[in-house]
Order: C-alpha cells, then structure tokens, then sequence
C-alpha cells in the first residue's frame, strides 16, 4: 500500500501564537517546536516572517501581501493596455495604407 506524505497546515493564529511563545516564553526554539511535533527549521522560518513583517506575516494559502497584491494588479492593468496600445498601431498603420 502507498500512502501519500500529507504535509500538515497550520492556520495563521497558530503560527503567530508559536511564534510569541518563542519570543516571549524564555524556551527554546527547538523545545517548543518539539513540543508542538513540528520541525525546528519550520519555526525558525516563521519567526522571521513574523519578525520581517508582524501585520501581515502569513497571509494563506493563495492569499497575498496587499502590496503584492497592488503589483499584480498594476502588472495585469498595463499588459491590458500595451496590448490596447499595439493593436490601436496596427489599425493606424492598417487604415493609413488604405487611404493612400
């Protein structure tokens, strides 16, 4: 029988809560973690998150930083225009031929 690797999901408040607990606790990082049956390096790694950034650390799955957010959103509006752009030339070119 073949049994697929599940990766374990955490939600946002339980990350935050252990990250707290290892800033505020006086334990250590890999007791804690051990504790909590997760890998040493998966809590150092939200630690910096939440360090880097506490307001929006750990957005979700599929969700993004509003500043990212903005990016893609900017990055789609202007590939809509340059694409606006190009085909108001071809129809300049198109219509200046044919009045020739």
């Amino acid at each position: 029988m073949s049994h697929k690797n599940t990766r374990k999901t955490f939600d946002k408040e339980f990350k935050i809560q252990t990250v707290k607990l290892v800033l505020e606790s006086g334990r250590t990082a890999a007791s804690i973690a051990e504790d909590l049956g997760i890998a040493t390096n998966t809590l150092y790694l939200w630690k910096s998150k939440y360090q880097e950034d506490a307001k929006n650390a750990f957005p979700g799955k599929g969700h993004m930083k509003p500043e990212e957010e903005e990016i893609k959103k900017l990055k789609k509006d202007l590939a809509h225009v340059t694409m606006e752009r190009d085909i108001l030339k071809k129809a300049v070119a198109f219509f200046a031929k044919d009045g020739q």
